[in-house]
């Protein structure tokens, strides 16, 4: 019966060996971290981000101070109530309370479409350059040999050598072989990051 035992054990190590011998050894990852968050960074991030963002915060800036300029009348009209409530007749008063709740009103509605409109125009031009981006990370990774890449924007990382981390480079990169003054050509494959969004006003 030993034998018998000995002779199955023998037979099990043997085949095992065997498979661990023809079984191809699995290719090593190149694995790299890139922080999709940075590309938006005022100072180092991708400068097609920067200026399709100061392009939109300028077109809005003059609605945006219209809005401001509207608020701060409604605070003076609202101090000015409060002061006067006191000594000045009833029906005034309710009259410029009035006054105070319709503009309240029209600046909530004008936010709420300057918002809409701030959202759709952002879309329209920042669309077109996450696609850019996205074919251009896939690229500069092949082209490194890199072939398992994380967002560290969107995968929680807890810990990555600091020789990992491609961001400085592939934004570099991408700022030299994309300026700034040329428009991204759209493309169809879907990227794995996008630019940092703006949600004004």
């Amino acid at each position: 019966m030993k034998v018998l035992v000995i002779a199955v054990a023998a037979f099990a190590a043997i085949t095992i060996l065997a498979q661990t011998q023809t079984r191809p050894a699995a290719t090593p990852a190149n694995i790299a971290i890139i922080d999709s968050s940075a590309f938006s960074d005022e100072k180092n991030g991708i400068a097609r981000v920067m200026a399709a963002m100061q392009q939109i915060e300028t077109k809005f800036q003059p609605l945006r101070a219209e809005i401001r300029g509207m608020r701060e009348r409604l605070n003076t009209m609202k101090s000015d109530l409060q002061k006067k409530r006191t000594i000045q007749d009833a029906a005034i008063t309710a009259k410029q309370a009035e006054e105070a709740e319709r503009l309240e009103i029209q600046i909530k509605r004008k936010a709420e479409d300057a918002q809409v409109s701030y959202q759709k125009e952002s879309l329209a031009m920042l669309d077109p350059m996450q696609k850019d981006i996205g074919n251009a990370l896939t690229a500069y990774a092949q082209s490194k040999g890199i072939t398992l890449l994380f967002d560290a924007n969107r995968v929680p990382i807890i810990y990555a050598a600091s020789n990992l981390d491609i961001t400085k480079e592939f934004i570099a990169d991408y700022n030299r072989t994309h300026p700034a003054t040329l428009a991204p050509a759209p493309a169809p494959a879907r990227p794995t990051t996008s630019p940092a969004r703006p949600t004004r006003p």
